[in-house]
């Protein structure tokens, strides 16, 4: 009898058992070239991946070796990295653009999604399952009290969507959270996008600007020491979660100005 894996809380697995959500996430892909899996676990979810002829090149990483032995047992000809994506270098992996898809560790998930924002020039589409309130963050727009630094960051880049709800039936173990799976797009992917403006002061306003997300702006930027004067009061007077992404290049772009 086929050995399963056993789920490893340390790792935050909960194995997707539901064949239906599997092609279904699967399906939401729309960058085939090059894709990546992260925590393919026992390939519910990796088979779908295996079977649809617009991929050219599938690799998958899983930091558990337990996994990768069993995927090499059933999938012997996938290409597997046992590494931890969070020390991967993805620029050694393809030579071209890529795509991201899994059902994500939710420990994790944040993390996945800022080495996703810090390789924004090689990630065309990343697919994945949330944990629910973060794939609800992630997908929040401006004046929600749950828009935050990864909501900004990334729809800066990218098209963000909520796609579905999954219930924690469908895992094995179950979380004791909802699910959901969204989908990021990059905004242009012709080219590197880039904003209009300095990228790193961008990043630098967004995370100090949230960091004191209740302050107004003139209360919460004064760690950047940069003289906010001649700078639009009524700008000066909103909290962080009440800019968009244009307005928080404005607003890099007048501090940059003052540097």
């Amino acid at each position: 009898m086929d050995k399963l894996v056993r789920a490893k809380k340390y790792l935050g697995q909960h194995f997707l058992t539901d064949e239906a959500v599997a092609q279904r996430i699967e399906s939401s892909l729309q960058y085939k070239q090059n894709v990546l899996e992260i925590g393919p676990g026992m390939g519910v979810l990796t088979k779908y991946l295996i079977s649809d002829e617009a991929i050219s090149d599938l690799r998958v990483v899983e930091i558990d070796k337990e996994s990768t032995d069993y995927l090499s047992n059933h999938y012997p000809a996938l290409f597997q990295y046992n590494e931890d994506f969070l020390k991967m270098n993805l620029s050694s992996i393809y030579h071209d653009q890529m795509s991201i898809i899994g059902n994500f560790p939710y420990n994790i998930s944040n993390q996945i999604l800022f080495k996703v924002f810090e390789n924004r020039d090689l990630v065309l589409q990343v697919v994945g399952m949330f944990q629910l309130e973060v794939a609800k963050r992630i997908t929040a727009r401006e004046g929600s009290k749950i828009y935050g630094i990864l909501s900004v960051l990334l729809s800066a880049f990218y098209n963000a969507e909520f796609l579905f709800g999954v219930d924690e039936k469908v895992f094995n173990p179950p979380p004791k959270v909802k699910s959901a799976v969204i989908r990021l797009t990059r905004k242009d992917v012709s080219k590197v996008s880039t904003l209009d403006c300095d990228e790193k002061l961008f990043v630098k306003v967004v995370k100090t600007a949230f960091n004191q997300r209740r302050k107004m702006l003139r209360s919460a930027l004064k760690p950047l020491n940069i003289d906010l004067s001649d700078i639009d009061d009524g700008l000066l007077a909103m909290r962080a979660e009440q800019l968009s992404v244009e307005r928080f290049i404005e607003l890099t772009k007048l501090l940059n100005s003052k540097i």
